[in-house]
């Protein structure tokens, strides 16, 4: 499933009538010493990490708290690469998680890379 929204930015995956698509991202992250000490900050820190994303241009589409390996995964979208990074690294230099970001291609995103295959 592709979302489209309706302004222009470079970098962006052309869309339907002049819309462009946004890159899908997974974002595994870890507390860390200093974020489990204040796990019960957790709710308030997850509002400024979507605060955050709006004001880079990237938008929280879904986010968990787990149990496993991580101990938040979110499903972001962003412009680009580029975006995606530098909002990770702004995050993590914060000290209350380790993230690993994970570039995600939809159904139809794969498709069209494969058809470009040689």
């Amino acid at each position: 499933m592709s979302n489209t929204v309706s302004f222009r930015c470079n970098g962006w995956t052309g869309g339907q009538d002049g819309a462009f698509s946004m890159a899908t991202f997974i974002v595994l992250a870890t507390f860390t010493d200093k974020g489990i000490g204040k796990v019960k900050d957790t709710i308030g820190r997850a509002e400024k990490f979507k605060e955050m994303a709006k004001k880079s241009g990237i938008a929280v589409k879904d986010l968990y708290w787990t149990l496993g390996s991580h101990d938040v995964v979110a499903v972001c979208e962003a412009p680009d690469d580029e975006s995606a990074t530098a909002f990770s690294l702004s995050v993590c230099s914060r000290g209350n998680v380790r993230s690993e970001t994970l570039r995600a291609f939809s159904f139809n995103e794969m498709k069209t890379i494969l058809s470009k295959m040689v």
